[in-house]
């Protein structure tokens, strides 16, 4: 028996395939639901993508105001608590050795379960700490503070990684934005400590404990990431195996860095309004002057990174950021006084501190190849920088009381600069950190396109 088509083809006298417009009317409609569908696609894509950048700004915003709210307080902690200058010193001390401690940790936790759970749980443990470290027993104030560091290791290290994995052709403009929200809230939280203190019924206590809502509400709008987190966590289970950035020259450069970079934000915070104070500045005008440092360097936290993701190598940024530096501490060893030069040798610190920070979290996704890579990276250079920040302050300290002055330990730091700049311009260089590669390469593709 013939079939329906072959009767219509008898009875009509024309074949089938010689009508073409219903084909083409079929294939337009199809064409026109995949369309759609691509559409939605992209839509829910892109909305995903922006929450996860509003989580990030938000984790960003919790990385570094629960410790430089301290700086401002640390007198009127020292005298309720009793506290020596050496145990008031360890309140930044435990914060960044907590860095170094968890940082290689960071990456085992995240393959184990997941960035985005463990980075809810580092906000949850700086929630808990903020609310441990105002309690009023000197123990739970270093306890609290260990807490704190722990979870903001954790942000330190996974947070550049996910930027690498979700945002690979756009890793200098998150970096910027990431690095942006990190600096600004550090420089607010030290401008608002006192005035939050002398408000009625906060007190120093209150003053640090503000924080917790912070990290509260980064908690609550990272949630949604959680559940993405655990369908990921398989995937990369299957994933190859990761490189050994320890055994890369140019990884222990990029972790060089991040050292002494480290240590002159973290020597800035620690000293450099008793140095303005011990030259006859005021201390609220001094501690302002410390704010003014970190939220100048703004614009140079976004445009280092963005600049830098855009040509395979950043020496020529690095050389002019480490310049601003060396001028800038130069300036402040000739020039003893307190007028409008030392403004500017400030700004200029500022400046070129901001810059070199951002740098240093953008070569996490410029000198790797994948996400897994940045996590190690990331996880390595946090913890032998923070290692070698942890020395810093204390160092500083030491070489300010044996010369009674601030000479000498305007010179230690123009050594570090100095350090700083060798190893910055052996990270800027265009090639990977893989160990797994024969070679790296001599010219890696741009991570920011146009």
């Amino acid at each position: 028996m013939k079939n329906k088509s072959n009767q219509r083809e008898e009875m009509t006298g024309v074949r089938t395939e010689e009508h073409p417009d219903a084909r083409t009317e079929f294939e337009r409609e199809l064409a026109l639901e995949q369309a759609q569908e691509h559409e939605r696609t992209e839509k829910a894509k892109r909305g995903r993508l922006l929450w996860l950048a509003v989580g990030i700004v938000l984790i960003a915003a919790n990385l570094r105001g629960a410790l430089t709210a301290v700086g401002p307080l640390v007198g009127r902690i020292k005298d309720d608590l009793s506290l020596s200058g050496a145990g008031a010193g360890m309140l930044t001390t435990l914060g960044l050795l907590a860095f170094a401690v968890i940082s290689p940790v960071a990456p085992k936790l995240s393959r184990r379960f997941g960035a985005e759970n463990t980075l809810l749980a580092g906000m949850g443990l700086i929630t808990v700490g903020v609310i441990v470290r105002a309690a009023p027993y000197a123990a739970l104030l270093f306890g609290g503070t260990v807490l704190i560091g722990i979870g903001i290791g954790l942000g330190n290290v996974l947070v550049p990684a996910l930027i690498k994995r979700d945002f690979d052709n756009r890793a200098g403009l998150m970096t910027g934005i990431y690095s942006v929200a990190l600096t600004l809230v550090a420089g607010i939280a030290s401008g608002v400590s006192i005035p939050i203190a002398d408000a009625p019924g906060f007190g120093w206590r209150g003053a640090l404990g503000v924080w917790g809502l912070a990290s509260a509400l980064a908690m609550a709008a990272w949630l949604p990431q959680v559940t993405r987190g655990r369908r990921e966590r398989d995937i990369r289970r299957t994933a190859s195996p990761s490189a050994r950035p320890w055994r890369s020259p140019l990884a222990w450069q990029v972790s060089l860095f991040m050292g002494f970079q480290s240590i002159i934000f973290y020597v800035n915070v620690t000293w450099l309004p008793e140095l303005l104070q011990d030259r006859g500045m005021s201390p609220g005008t001094a501690g302002w002057m410390l704010s003014l440092m970190q939220i100048i360097g703004l614009p140079a936290n976004f445009l280092a990174p963005v600049l830098a993701a855009r040509r395979p190598s950043q020496r020529g940024i690095m050389a002019v950021v480490m310049a601003m530096l060396l001028v800038g501490y130069a300036g402040l060893l000739f020039d003893a006084g307190t007028g409008p030069l030392t403004v500017a040798w400030v700004l200029l610190i500022g400046v070129g501190a901001g810059a070199s920070f951002s740098l240093c979290l953008v070569f996490f996704s410029l000198r790797t190849r994948t996400a897994t890579e940045a996590t190690e990276l990331s996880g390595m250079a946090q913890f032998v920088g923070y290692l070698v920040a942890a020395v810093g302050p204390a160092l500083i300290g030491f070489v300010h009381d044996r010369s009674g002055g601030w000479q000498t330990p305007l010179v230690v730091m123009v050594v570090v600069v100095a350090l700083a700049a060798v190893f910055g311009l052996g990270s800027s260089r265009a090639a990977y950190v893989s160990s797994t590669s024969a070679q790296a390469s001599n010219n890696p593709t741009s991570l920011d396109t146009k």
